[in-house]
């Protein structure tokens, strides 16, 4: 019997870990047996996290995170979730290997995935003039030619940022017209650095060691043409990574996990969640930490409120209602 177990090895995960090791948890971090880092491992320089004034390889940035949790005590395991059970005092995890780990609170910090174009290219190109996030890298396209792919809200928001580094910027999007808010849609047509190719898909992206430019098909017609460019910045939405949970926790109208306020706690006492699996509008790496250190600081008060309430002897009564009032 663990007192906390963290699933999900990005900024949120491990800086819960941070917190809880300090504070002598012995947190179990499960890490994933493929994608340990989260969306950092596919990100080139990050120069938007504190503490690195000259930047920060994202697998770095990682690898760093990883290496304090360790260093305070934090257990690591390579392998991924199959099944929660959530229910009653006591939370079991299972992992693909068979085993089976048990603990009195769960922090769920597995983050979200950005839908992708479904292109051979991307991964290569990935971090190499291929991005899915303006505000990371929308720096280092200063003075260049770029395009964004989508057509809602995402879209316009990361278009209009961009002008703010590019000569240009295209908009290429499948239909005639948007599915963006007007006032976004406005905003994006009153740019003179935003010009957009409507009824296009995009399917294939060129360049050897870096973006150099996209083929476009033309959704109506078939017709194929190339158009030049430095970057390609897809926002086509992302998809917070809640499979597990579905059935076990109260979800957002966006899927995102419902926490209370701006606490981490979730809809069932004792798990807490934290970073782009609970936030559909920031999703940045310092704003996922930061909710790391809420879930830590709420499960490390939960917990507390257990060896308050006599854990030791107490039976399934420790999430009635009294108690959940008394770790709020």
């Amino acid at each position: 019997m663990r007192d906390i177990i963290i699933i999900g090895s990005g900024p949120a995960g491990f800086t819960a870990a941070i917190y809880a090791a300090r504070a002598e948890l012995k947190p179990l971090l499960i890490a994933s047996s493929v994608e340990i880092g989260g969306e950092l491992m596919n990100t080139t320089e990050v120069e938007n996290f504190p503490g690195f004034p000259d930047g920060i390889m994202g697998p770095e940035l990682m690898t760093k995170m990883q290496a304090q949790a360790e260093r305070f005590g934090t257990e690591v395991v390579y392998d991924d979730v199959v099944e929660l059970d959530v229910d009653g005092p006591v939370k079991r995890v299972k992992l693909g290997n068979g085993g089976e780990h048990e603990a009195k609170t769960i922090v769920f910090a597995t983050g979200s995935a950005y839908r992708k174009l479904g292109l051979a290219e991307e991964e290569r190109l990935s971090g190499h003039g291929l991005s899915w996030c303006a505000t990371c890298d929308g720096f280092f396209f200063r003075e260049k030619t770029i395009a964004v792919v989508g057509g809602g809200d995402s879209a316009m928001e990361e278009a209009t940022f961009l002008t703010r580094f590019a000569d240009k910027v295209y908009v290429i999007h499948r239909r005639d017209q948007l599915k963006a808010s007007k006032i976004m849609q406005q905003r994006a047509f009153d740019n003179p650095k935003i010009e957009f190719v409507w009824n296009a898909e995009v399917t294939a992206i060129h360049g050897d060691t870096a973006v150099t430019g996209v083929s476009l098909t033309d959704t109506v017609t078939g017709d194929v043409r190339a158009l030049d460019l430095d970057g390609l910045f897809v926002a086509i939405g992302n998809d917070p990574r809640t499979h597990l949970v579905h059935g076990k926790l109260d979800l957002t109208a966006e899927g995102t996990i419902a926490v209370e306020g701006r606490s981490s706690r979730t809809s069932v006492a004792g798990v807490f969640a934290a970073g782009d699996v609970v936030d559909p509008t920031y999703r940045q790496a310092v704003t996922a930490a930061g909710s790391g250190t809420v879930a830590a600081l709420d499960a490390e008060h939960f917990l507390a409120a257990l060896d308050d309430a006599g854990s030791a002897d107490a039976g399934p009564e420790l999430v009635s209602a009294d108690l959940a009032e008394a770790v709020r």
